[in-house]
């Protein structure tokens, strides 16, 4: 049987290739894969990466253990260099966006897009707590952006998608709030003091502190969407492994914000998948394994990625972070994400009739 029969087992190829060791064990593994590869199989591989937001990564090591010589090295490099383009053009912009925003009062900092360096994701978001009308006054008259007309989702989480002539991504702006329904401010009012400036292809940007990273992370996968893309596992892989993380402070955030059980059970996912392809997890205390809801065992690979049970799993997550915001007194805030399920099941309703949830979230 091909070892690339179905998307299941490319997704699990593509996870080798980014996820073991650099050994000749593994290496020879993978080229034994990698022998069955051509040009069909690669395209489907390459549409899977990208969904995941794993090219770069996963090809430039594919070309290395292939060799120069294999006959899908130039397909290779084409892919290399064609992806390359299209993420130093979407740097060069993103440098400017956030040029002309801080120049007009209006400083933004970039979260999620550059954490999956050397990659890049599929659309640019910046977060902000400037007003939403100098926002949108700045981004059409000194970028000619055109605003995207706003779903429900957008609205409550008080977001904004523009195009900005010729950049093929959208540029998506949160102000003011985080989370699928603008519920979490707590998390924001610290953000601004704590970024630092990451110097990339000869940019300079303002990213977010590594506990916050892992924070809006969580919002988005285990709270919003449900899934956990390739590159959210590497990523985050990465992070914990530089130890830079200041777990005190996430853990206190955390639980000030009802996430904690999400952080712990986000990062304890991660670290199962991780040890499944290199023999060891990432270092994860006690306290953090501990109050962990589920495993890895319990996330199974499904539509491109690696998906969520939401039914009990999460819906306890989210029943943990609405309990949270209503003894806090978060009045406003609760309601936000009291409305949660009713969207959801909104959303599911357009999906199934129109075969798109655009106009929901």
């Amino acid at each position: 049987m091909d070892a690339l029969h179905d998307p299941n087992s490319e997704f699990h190829f593509l996870s080798e290739l980014v996820l073991s060791p650099d050994s000749l064990e593994f290496s020879d593994r993978i080229a034994d894969i990698a022998g069955q590869l051509d040009v069909p199989r690669c395209d489907s591989l390459s549409k899977l990466a990208t969904k995941n937001h794993v090219v770069v990564r996963a090809f430039s090591r594919l070309k290395v253990v292939l060799g120069g010589t294999h006959s899908l090295s130039q397909w290779l490099s084409d892919s290399l260099k064609e992806e390359q383009l299209r993420i130093q053009l979407a740097l060069g912009f993103l440098n400017e966006i956030c040029t002309i925003l801080d120049r007009h009062g209006c400083p933004a900092m970039v979260i999620k897009s550059l954490d999956h360096w050397p990659d890049l994701g599929s659309d640019l978001d910046l977060y902000t707590n400037a007003d939403p009308a100098d926002v949108i006054a700045v981004m059409q008259t000194h970028l000619s952006a055109k605003l995207e007309p706003r779903s429900w989702g957008d609205r409550l989480a008080n977001k904004w998608n523009f195009v900005v002539p010729d950049l093929p991504e959208l540029v998506e702006i949160h102000i003011g709030r985080l989370g699928q329904t603008g519920e979490q401010t707590l998390v924001t009012k610290s953000l601004s003091g704590r970024t630092r400036t990451s110097e990339i292809e000869q940019h300079s940007f303002r990213v977010l502190a590594p506990e916050d990273r892992i924070i809006i992370s969580t919002l988005q996968r285990m709270y919003r969407h449900f899934y956990i893309r390739l590159c959210d596992v590497v990523d985050n892989a990465a992070l914990l492994d530089s130890e830079s993380v200041d777990f005190t402070y996430l853990r206190t955030l955390g639980r000030e914000a009802g996430l904690w059980e999400g952080i712990a059970t986000y990062l304890t996912i991660i670290s199962g998948y991780v040890k499944a392809f290199r023999g060891h997890g990432v270092s994860l205390s006690a306290e953090v394994t501990d109050s962990a809801k589920f495993e890895v065992s319990n996330v199974q690979f499904r539509r491109d990625f690696l998906r969520v049970p939401i039914v009990p799993q999460s819906l306890n997550l989210y029943a943990g972070e609405l309990k949270t915001l209503l003894l806090q007194g978060q009045v406003r805030n609760s309601f936000r994400l009291s409305l949660l399920p009713g969207l959801a099941t909104a959303a599911a309703l357009e999906l199934k009739i129109t075969g798109s949830d655009k106009g929901i979230w």
